[in-house]
């Protein structure tokens, strides 16, 4: 086994290229310091700041095999949990997955316990080499999940980034605010009864809905008014403004502040920042929408914010999500 001086990424599906320009790299042009296994792209030396990924192989390796045996034998002595990503022997590949312990990746009920055990990454290069790692940033495999989906009550199929972000808020608990929550439940660190939150660019309502199924008191802020069920709804406040236009201080102190607001990643850090000032709220989920071409420069911003982590959600496209949790 090879321990590989350097770290991988599996770029997020339709942006790849956001992903090169992180890591300061051109498939167009050679470098002995960079290999590409499809969407997986392996780059020698200190780690960039990179977030269109869907999951970073932070320890990879390369080990040579002789049987299908042999290569399951090598990644289940190491841990249970691993994703296989196909790039080559594609028959190999799947014969070697069928030896090692299932990894569900159907749709999940929501709210969903993020499992502790690590989710490790693999593929073949070839019929006798294997590109693996055990440490990987994401706990879902291939950094990809997916909820059941209600086609009936949402307003929206926003809900699911909510959901997805919530189920992240389990994951980073552990590391960002100590050990000490490791043994908690992952449904008491969400929104939940007694919980006050600001969801603006509400409408039509899909946060606002998914926080209310958490039974937290909503303030949804939109120039447009959300789904008339939301609008009925004593455990929802709607304002008709503009979200941005509000200050901190217009409200109570809240337990999350969130936005799905379009608009350009600077706006949204300069009324992100005046929130973190005014100490009125510690918890954040908001969505880095790009206008256009990715706002690298913005999203480090965000992403230096303490107890902040950017990431590019399954249910993202072009746009990151930034998590906040209050040290």
């Amino acid at each position: 086994m090879t321990q590989l001086p350097g770290t991988a990424w599996l770029a997020a599906a339709g942006f790849q290229h956001n992903l090169y320009h992180e890591l300061a790299i051109d498939p167009a042009r050679a470098d002995p310091t960079v290999v590409y296994y499809g969407d997986l792209v392996y780059r020698e030396g200190t780690a960039p700041l990179a977030f269109w990924h869907r999951t970073r192989l932070e320890k990879p390796f390369i080990t040579e095999f002789s049987s299908i045996k042999e290569a399951a034998d090598i990644l289940r002595s190491i841990q249970r949990n691993w994703a296989l990503y196909p790039f080559a022997a594609f028959r190999r590949s799947a014969l070697i997955s069928e030896k090692l312990p299932k990894i569900s990746i159907k749709p999940r009920d929501f709210p969903f316990h993020v499992p502790d055990s690590p989710m490790g990454l693999w593929t073949l290069l070839d019929n006798n080499h294997l590109f693996a790692s055990a440490e990987t940033s994401s706990p879902f495999p291939l950094g990809e999940i997916r909820f059941v989906e209600d086609h009936e009550n949402p307003p929206s199929r926003a809900y699911l980034k909510m959901f997805e972000a919530l189920a992240w808020v389990s994951h980073l608990a552990r590391s960002l605010t100590g050990s000490a929550m490791l043994d908690t439940p992952s449904e008491s660190l969400f929104p939940g009864p007694g919980s006050r939150c600001v969801d603006a660019g509400a409408c039509p309502g899909g946060w606002t809905w998914a926080l209310r199924q958490l039974g937290a008191q909503v303030t949804a802020i939109d120039r447009s008014e959300l789904d008339p069920r939301l609008m009925a709804d004593p455990g929802v406040r709607f304002i008709k403004h503009d979200a941005f236009t509000l200050k901190p201080e217009d409200f109570d102190p809240q337990d999350w502040v969130c936005s799905d607001v379009i608009c350009y990643p600077p706006r949204l850090y300069e009324w992100i920042l005046k929130w973190l000032e005014s100490g009125l709220c510690g918890n954040f989920i908001c969505t880095i929408k790009m206008q256009g071409p990715a706002d690298h420069e913005t999203t480090r911003a965000f992403a230096a914010i303490p107890g902040s982590t950017v990431v590019h959600l399954t249910a993202n496209k072009n746009e990151l999500t930034w998590i906040r949790l209050k040290p």
